[in-house]
């Protein structure tokens, strides 16, 4: 699937199934929600931290996924082609980040 397929068939789900977008707002809280959900089955599962029991059925492409969701939700509600975006910001980082980490001694 492309960028720009996921963003459509979001749009759809949004529109059939969940009968209308969150707000803006609403959907940027979502999406800090589930990166925190991430970060606490990152933490747990590369981290130092342990596991909780509610931790523990967690899946990390499923926690990815619910970012991605929320992201496209963001997206399409403000009228960001991510394909583009995407397109833009390879360019942006493969000009200002050229022989960035190439001469980074610590990623040697």
């Amino acid at each position: 699937m492309t960028i720009q397929e996921a963003q459509q068939q979001v749009d759809n789900w949004i529109k059939t199934t969940g009968v209308r977008y969150f707000s803006e707002l609403t959907n940027m809280t979502i999406l800090t929600e589930e990166v925190g959900e991430l970060a606490r089955l990152m933490a747990r599962t590369y981290g130092d931290q342990s596991f909780k029991e509610s931790d523990k059925n967690r899946d990390l492409g499923d926690e990815m996924a619910d970012v991605l969701w929320v992201l496209i939700c963001l997206a399409n509600q403000t009228g960001v082609d991510l394909t583009q975006a995407l397109e833009k910001n390879f360019e942006k980082k493969s000009v200002r980040d050229a022989d960035r980490h190439k001469n980074n001694e610590k990623l040697q």
